[in-house]
C-alpha cells in the first residue's frame, strides 16, 4: 500500500476517534473487547501511517467508529 495513502487513512482514523471523544487506549480496548488483538501502541502507529492495518482491524474500526469503509478509505479530513 502507498505510504502516503496509509498516512491519510491513519489521520482519518485519528480524526474520527477524537471526534468521538475516545483516547487511543479506549479505542484499543474496544477493539480488544471485539476480538481484535491490537495495542494502544499499534493503534498509534496506524494513526501515524507507520504500521499497516489488517483487514479485521479495518472492519472493526469502521464498525466502532460508525463510518463506512469508503469514508475510512477516503482519507479526507
Amino acid at each position: 500500500m502507498d505510504e502516503t495513502f496509509e498516512y491519510l487513512v491513519g489521520q482519518k482514523i485519528r480524526q474520527l476517534r477524537k471526534q468521538r471523544g475516545l483516547t487511543q487506549e479506549q479505542l484499543a480496548a474496544q477493539l480488544q473487547t471485539n476480538n481484535c488483538d491490537i495495542t494502544r501502541s499499534a493503534l498509534a502507529k496506524i494513526e501515524a501511517g507507520q504500521r499497516h492495518i489488517y483487514l479485521d482491524e479495518f472492519k472493526m474500526l469502521s464498525r466502532l467508529l460508525q463510518v463506512s469503509y469508503e469514508e475510512l478509505l477516503s482519507g479526507e479530513q
